[in-house]
């Protein structure tokens, strides 16, 4: 019986013994049993709402309307009430997740890799369109330009170049990056750079006569059919970049594991239902979502360190 009593009291002081040196941190000066009772609160405390951060890639207002359905859809499967933003830039965007004034990011390529740097966000989801995870950014002019490809652009002086920001991945980054890499030392002294605040809005600024070339995502002038019938005619393309994987669903740093992971699950059975995939379609023309993770992005991350200190002042 002795060692039967023994052997038990030996076993319990191996395991306080085990539970002690889990922590670095003695019992005498904060017991462990507290450190890990404010640990746990930390990771399973949920926000009391949750909110989604747009950037226009069309009319802020329509974007705020169409994305209704996608708010009452969330809230009804998250359980917590889900709420739209459309944000001015990316800027915008990168600085409300680091803040954490935005929850959920739909962020482009480049705004990921920034706003990953800067605040932790996390890719959990990307864009499929067309059956692809990736896309390229295009060259655009009128249809009686003289420019007739990107070497074009590259030879002549002065031109008027259009895009959307200059966070864009594919409104300005790949593209600028492309250029630079065909001979252009100095975008601003080669062009005059005008931002339009839209893909289309750049398209429309080469239809119109107020720019020389756009550069935007391919292609955006399916976004202008209904309005202008004759926009692939009137418009003319001549020219892409590399391929650049799609946009991203994101999500600040500090949200519950568990509600991330409600969050992938919740948007990726989406591909099973027509109405929502409508909604994404109408938003950024997606036609399905994919898992992704960060490597996907590591091209990205190479562009982004040619503009990471011109882009940080």
């Amino acid at each position: 019986m002795k060692k039967y009593l023994l052997l038990v009291l030996s076993a319990m002081l191996m395991f306080v013994l085990a539970a002690c040196g889990s922590s670095e941190t003695s019992t005498e000066e904060v017991p462990a049993t507290e450190t890990t009772t404010e640990a746990t609160e930390e990771v399973v405390e949920m926000p009391a709402k949750l909110t989604m951060g747009f950037i226009p890639s069309q009319e802020a207002d329509k974007i705020a309307d169409t994305v209704k359905p996608l708010e009452e859809k969330l809230s009804e499967i998250l359980g917590i009430p889900v709420e739209a933003q459309v944000m001015v830039d990316f800027v915008g965007l990168v600085e409300g997740m680091r803040t954490g004034q935005i929850d959920i990011g739909f962020l482009n390529p480049f705004g990921f890799v920034q706003a990953e740097e800067r605040a932790g966000v996390e890719v959990i989801l990307k864009s499929i369109r067309n059956g692809s995870d990736s896309y390229q950014a295009q060259y655009a002019v009128a249809a009686d330009s003289d420019i007739h490809s990107i070497e074009d652009l590259v030879e002549a002086h002065g031109l008027v170049w259009a895009y959307a920001d200059t966070l864009s991945t594919s409104g300005f980054l790949f593209p600028a990056a492309h250029i630079m890499s065909l001979g252009v030392e100095n975008l601003d002294d080669h062009f005059t750079q005008i931002v339009v605040g839209g893909h289309d809005n750049a398209i429309l600024a080469v239809l119109d006569g107020t720019a020389d070339f756009a550069s935007t995502f391919d292609d955006a002038r399916t976004r202008l059919e209904a309005e202008y019938p004759t926009i692939m005619e009137d418009i003319r393309i001549i020219g892409y970049t590399n391929p650049i994987p799609n946009d991203t669903i994101s999500v600040r740093a500090g949200l519950p594991v568990e509600l991330k992971e409600a969050i992938r699950t919740a948007f990726l059975a989406f591909n099973e239902d027509e109405d929502m995939m409508q909604v994404m379609n109408e938003v950024y023309t997606w036609s399905g979502i994919a898992p992704a993770a960060s490597a996907d992005y590591d091209v990205v991350r190479d562009v982004f360190n040619i503009f990471k200190d011109q882009l940080s002042q």
